[in-house]
């Protein structure tokens, strides 16, 4: 199991949106934090604050990627030309675990990690088990045989819960990533600002 497999709607309890867009979200109930004084946290918060919660809601989107990993992609992103934010944002979606959760592989992005981890998946014929691989525009990400044959690929597959992106192109059970997407065209079901991330790391 991944690190947050079990405890991946505290996210959306914390930050009080349900931010992978499910049904089974418990803000879709409650919606104020967790714990015996969670309805009595709507102090203002401050720019720090403000700025915390946007990293911490952009990295755990994308399953709770590590504070490492998440630093050094936004080192990378500064260095790029063009928009910080934007880059950012380019860099997430390129991630091999991505592109299996937006292909509708897997039902969540933590599946996704799994899926990818326990080597379920080819990149232009090639097994890969690294979920934080980089993929270049006109990369092929196959199912193996095996993953095929899976009832919950199955089911992810046939959920009409999300739709596949336009930059992402899906043929059975290949995928192929078409263009680095921008901001507005990712499919987040909360508003994510990776501008605020971008002020958080630069302070």
């Amino acid at each position: 199991m991944t690190k947050r497999a079990n405890a991946k709607y505290k996210i959306d309890r914390r930050m009080g949106q349900n931010i992978w867009g499910r049904p089974k979200s418990p803000v879709n109930k409650r919606e104020y934090g967790p714990g015996q004084h969670g309805q009595r946290r709507k102090g203002k918060l401050s720019n720090f604050g403000t700025q915390l919660r946007a990293k911490q809601k952009l990295k755990g989107y994308y399953g709770s990627i590590s504070e490492r990993q998440f630093s050094s992609l936004y080192e990378e992103a500064i260095r790029m030309t063009g928009d910080s934010s934007e880059n950012l944002i380019g860099l997430l979606e390129r991630r091999l675990a991505t592109v299996v959760y937006r292909a509708k592989f897997v039902g969540t992005v933590f599946a996704a990690r799994q899926f990818v981890s326990h080597g379920h998946v080819k990149v232009n014929g090639r097994r890969v088990t690294i979920p934080s691989m980089r993929l270049k525009v006109g990369d092929v990400v196959e199912l193996t045989d095996r993953a095929k044959e899976m009832v919950a690929v199955q089911e992810a597959q046939a959920s009409a819960e999300r739709d596949t992106p336009d930059y992402v192109e899906v043929s059975g059970a290949s995928a192929k990533l078409l263009r680095i997407p921008s901001l507005g065209e990712v499919p987040y079901p909360v508003q994510m600002e990776p501008n605020l991330v971008v002020e958080y790391y630069s302070r």
